[in-house]
């Protein structure tokens, strides 16, 4: 029998997910780890006045700054990297469960989940027109 042809049952579909969130959140503690590690290493030993706030800078606000400074090196666009990995790890989860659902051919469920993705993607891209 072909992938394509195959069902999953219940349990596959449920250990198939579990391993995707529990993967994508070990990996995005890894990266983040990794980029804290290197940020400590590079300045570690800089003094730092709490007195004002200074927020990220402009190009770690955005996704391809966020790859740009990740690519480079830099502990902080690798921290901002496993963040977005983690804020990734639910909306796989949620695409998995869709794809799932119209494999079973349970529309109602996808429609559900369908909503779920888009509400998720809304809010990502800041909740508001």
């Amino acid at each position: 029998m072909s992938l394509v042809h195959r069902t999953w049952t219940e349990y596959e579909v449920e250990q198939f997910i579990g391993n995707l969130l529990r993967g994508g959140v070990l990996l995005a503690a890894a990266v983040v780890l990794l980029g804290g590690s290197l940020y400590l290493v590079c300045h570690g030993a800089a003094l730092l006045f709490y007195g004002n706030f200074h927020s990220e800078p402009e190009e770690l606000r955005r996704i391809p700054g966020i790859l740009a400074d990740a690519s480079a090196l830099r502990g902080r666009g690798i921290i901002q990297l496993g963040l977005l990995l983690l804020i990734a790890t639910p909306v796989a989860r949620v695409v998995c469960a869709m794809v799932t659902f119209a494999l079973q051919r349970d529309w109602l469920y996808v429609s559900v989940t369908v909503i779920v993705l888009s509400v998720l993607v809304y809010s990502l891209l800041g909740g508001h027109p």
